[in-house]
């Protein structure tokens, strides 16, 4: 997935609403712990871990490893799966977000 774009978004979002508040950007309070972006990429970063833990533990279950057993290696593809169609749901909300924002009259 490319972090990126969420950058981009998440940016956009932070300049709408500073410019909907009339405040500064330096007047932005900071609260203790990650920030909203910090946790997302986290977040993207765990996705993509799984799922290639899940397409290693597959090519060595085709090997024929006889250390991966094919239970295992269905339950891995099903959490990388859904664990990227959250990631893929957590996206389409704040793509929602910042059209509303963007469509809301100041």
């Amino acid at each position: 997935m490319d972090s990126g774009g969420i950058n981009k978004v998440l940016g956009e979002l932070q300049a709408t609403a500073q410019a909907a508040a009339s405040k500064p950007a330096t007047s932005v309070e900071q609260t203790e712990g990650p920030s909203f972006g910090d946790a997302l990429q986290n977040a993207l970063a765990e996705v993509s871990a799984a799922q290639k833990d899940a397409q290693q533990m597959a090519k060595s279950f085709s090997a024929g490893d006889p250390n991966v057993n094919l239970q295992d290696v269905m339950v891995n593809l099903q959490k990388a799966n859904l664990s990227f169609q959250q990631m893929t749901q957590v996206r389409n909300k704040l793509v929602s977000a910042y059209q509303d924002i963007m469509n809301m009259q100041v």
